[in-house]
């Protein structure tokens, strides 16, 4: 059987379980960020968030009896990835801070867009039929709409109300998530998918700690109040992107796509959206407009019109 076999096999029952599994959990990855950034500043959440992954994924690669060791030469590999998850990462927590967890959903999920315009346009490695370019104007109608939204003036001081500017960092993070999806699949087809996940969050860990520490001034004195209800509300924000997300999620995906065409995973991710915005709502008490649900539901329909198509590389590890 040749790898491109083995990476392209069907959808069993378990495998979309699990793909929606990590769809409904990823979605509430923008409010368990906005409680952590409560209290700790937004990097340092991130550092935090994979710090918690690197005790996860020893933990799932010992019991799964993977070895986690790597050659010189193939370290070179989740050393890009930690540079690539140290931006994609770091701008979509202080996206979030600045802005609020139902935007961050709405915009990070637009990668799949940039994925498609990539392969389209610059490696040429897929051209859009009607369908997907259907798609790609509903979801460029969708952010511009809530970018229009955003921008307009308020007299109104609203708790979780979003910013223009934190919106703006969302979509670079969606963009540079389309290049590190496109990386990780390219190195989890030479190197285990778990030695990938993890020392790629060793490497994304160690600068989001420097940068945390010298420019945010985070110490750890800061939760020392395990009793105050906003600490604990961060550190359950914390363990939630750290286990659930940046752990579990990370290793499900990596696995799925060792065996599974990106696209065929993709295919499921127009529910992350609106899942995300549910959860902001009920969570966080997100302002609740008409606009924003116009805007997810152009976003998930553009997701799934898009990944409809047979041969899209797209799937995604935010």
């Amino acid at each position: 059987m040749n790898s491109e076999h083995r990476s392209n096999q069907p959808l069993t029952l378990s495998a979309v379980l699990l793909t929606l599994l990590t769809v409904v959990l990823w979605a509430g990855t923008p409010t368990a960020i906005r409680f952590s950034t409560d209290l700790v500043p937004p990097v340092s959440v991130a550092g935090l968030r994979f710090a918690v992954a690197i005790v996860f994924m020893f933990f799932w690669s010992t019991f799964h009896g993977t070895s986690l060791k790597l050659t010189w030469s193939e370290l070179r590999k989740p050393l890009v990835g930690g540079v690539l998850l140290f931006f994609q990462i770091g701008l979509f927590t202080l996206g979030i801070h600045w802005s609020n967890a139902s935007h961050g959903t709405i915009f990070i999920n637009t990668f799949i867009f940039w994925l498609v315009a990539i392969d389209h346009f610059v490696t040429k490695t897929e051209r859009l039929s009607a369908r997907p370019i259907i798609g790609l104007v509903l979801a460029a109608f969708g952010v511009g709409l809530i970018l229009a939204t955003t921008a307009r003036p308020s007299t109104e001081t609203v708790l979780e109300s979003a910013s223009l500017d934190g919106d703006l960092l969302l979509i670079l993070s969606a963009l540079i998530l389309a290049v590190k999806i496109a990386y990780t699949k390219h190195s989890v087809g030479s190197i285990h998918p778990d030695s990938f996940v993890f020392w790629h969050a060793v490497f994304g860990t160690v600068l989001f700690a420097a940068w945390g520490y010298t420019v945010e001034g985070f110490r750890f004195s800061i939760l020392a109040n395990l009793h105050d209800t906003k600490t604990q509300a961060a550190l359950a924000g914390v363990a939630y992107q750290g286990i659930a997300v940046a752990g579990l999620c990370f290793a499900i995906q990596a696995r799925l796509l060792k065996k599974h065409s990106a696209s065929k995973i993709a295919v499921f991710s127009f529910a992350t959206p609106l899942f995300g915005i549910l959860f902001a709502v009920l969570l966080r008490g997100d302002p609740v407009s008409p606009w924003l649900f116009v805007s997810g539901s152009a976003v998930a329909i553009g997701i799934l019109l898009v990944n409809l198509k047979p041969a899209a590389s797209v799937t995604r590890t935010d």
